[in-house]
């Protein structure tokens, strides 16, 4: 079985391109490569990982894409386009002749509430599954009313909520975030990534206990053959290292059957992204 590391990003840093990296995330201003990651991977035994933007530009998502073939590891490429624009066909069909390319994503979080409820969105999410591209939910819990008017207009495209969509943990947030979350698992297509949950916990006072009701919660809903494991590297340095991300849901699933831990650990992903 591959393992693999179903979320994490790569950057050359500047201020310009990446303003959201303020002085509470100066660990976050350096240039984070693959070389930085690989052997990170390694050490804690996993063959790969799905590198997914951070930009909104088309040129980031070739850049991905070239260093993907450059290094075996990253399996997997998931891009962005401008989904809104009405020439999206014609801006997805150079980056799909790329074999890496396995899904695109948009930053919802940055939109308002009801972004994915806008037609011009949902005409860029209809050419994503003629291409056999999937689509990477990224939301804060609070917009998953619209990514849940979203998934049931899209029956047939494959779908991933990262980040277990962004609850507030250090607040304890459960309701309503939980029943959406169960809600959304109740269509066959939308898969989990439990993924990003440290640093949406208190960055320096989190312990794994409070982690625990967030991943009961998708475990029930979801079931392991629909989640995956993810780091959010580089990002998750604001709270923990590599390791300790990992190690979360590493020994969560250790409790669990080893078909379960086989697939929060590898083989949903790769079934996911087709890698």
């Amino acid at each position: 079985m591959a393992r693999l590391d179903a979320h994490q990003h790569f950057w050359r840093y500047s201020p310009q391109t990446h303003g959201w990296i303020d002085d509470s995330m100066a660990v976050l201003k350096r240039d984070f490569l693959p070389p930085d990651l690989e052997p990170l991977l390694k050490r804690r035994g996993y063959d790969g990982c799905v590198a997914v933007q951070a930009e909104m530009t088309v040129a980031e998502s070739h850049w991905l894409l070239d260093l993907a073939d450059r290094h075996p590891f990253i399996r997997g490429v998931v891009g962005w386009v401008d989904l809104c624009s009405p020439d999206v066909a014609d801006a997805l069909a150079p980056l799909a002749k790329r074999p890496k390319l396995r899904g695109i994503r948009h930053i919802v979080q940055a939109e308002p509430d009801d972004f994915m409820r806008r037609p011009d969105f949902q005409r860029g999410i209809a050419a994503l599954a003629p291409l056999g591209l999937t689509y990477d939910i990224l939301v804060y819990h609070r917009q998953l009313p619209a990514a849940l008017d979203l998934v049931e207009r899209f029956p047939g495209q494959k779908l991933v909520v990262d980040h277990v969509a962004k609850p507030d943990i250090k607040a304890g947030l459960r309701h309503p975030w939980a029943p959406h979350m169960r809600a959304l698992a109740r269509h066959p297509n939308v898969f989990c990534k439990v993924s990003g949950m440290v640093t949406e916990a208190d960055w320096h006072a989190w312990i794994p206990a409070q982690l625990e009701y967030y991943l009961d919660v998708v475990f029930d809903a979801f079931g392991p053959e629909r989640i995956m494991i993810g780091s959010d590297w580089p990002v998750c340095l604001l709270a923990a290292d590599y390791d300790r991300t990992m190690s979360v849901v590493e020994e969560y699933v250790g409790r669990l059957p080893a078909k379960a831990g086989e697939a929060v650990l590898g083989e949903t992903a790769a079934r996911f992204y087709g890698i």
